[in-house]
């Protein structure tokens, strides 16, 4: 076993993790579709979410080349996935918790999946950087539009509906880039 396949085993249980959250919580609004008053806009997010949480996973294959391994790498990559995992957990409303208002949701607990995100995308600089040896500028550049989409997200909710749609165009821009 390499050590990129030992590190991974735990990022991909904490991705897994972050998967089975957000379809858990789609398998409950369905079931409860009678009770939840749905929002395109909460659903573009959770999407987008699962989207991050993919990317995250895929481009971790291309780490299978890194040779400098050390402990400070792999905890990047294990708060990566927690951050992803944050994000997962708050995205959705869980109707367990009686939040069948999704857009109310989002506008309130939705920062919390924001927050999750925003340290994310703090920590994509160093990955790219550091471990992928990419362009500084656009290592830089990509993660501050995030950066500045959660921000947004959090400190005006009112806006969420429009700023869900531009952060799932931001994640297939990044997935475009990352691809």
């Amino acid at each position: 076993m390499t050590l990129h396949e030992y590190i991974f085993v735990t990022v991909s249980i904490i991705i897994g993790l972050s998967l089975t959250r957000l379809l858990h919580v789609v398998g409950d609004l369905i079931r409860y579709h009678d009770k939840v008053k749905f929002h395109w806009s909460t659903a573009i997010w959770g999407g987008t979410v699962m989207i991050f949480t993919l990317q995250l996973w895929w481009v971790g294959w291309d780490l299978h080349d890194f040779n400098d391994w050390s402990f400070i790498h792999f905890l990047v990559l294990i708060f990566a996935s927690i951050f992803m995992y944050g994000a997962a957990e708050m995205a959705l409303p869980d109707p367990d918790d009686g939040y069948f208002d999704m857009l109310s949701h989002s506008q309130a607990l939705g920062k919390v999946s924001a927050m999750s995100l925003l340290l994310y995308f703090l920590l994509g600089p160093y990955i790219n950087i550091i471990m992928f040896n990419n362009p500084i500028f656009l290592s830089l550049v990509i993660p501050l539009i995030g950066v500045v989409l959660m921000l947004l997200v959090i400190l005006i909710p009112r806006w969420f509906k429009w700023l869900s749609i531009i952060f799932g165009l931001y994640s297939l821009f990044v997935l475009f880039v990352t691809a």
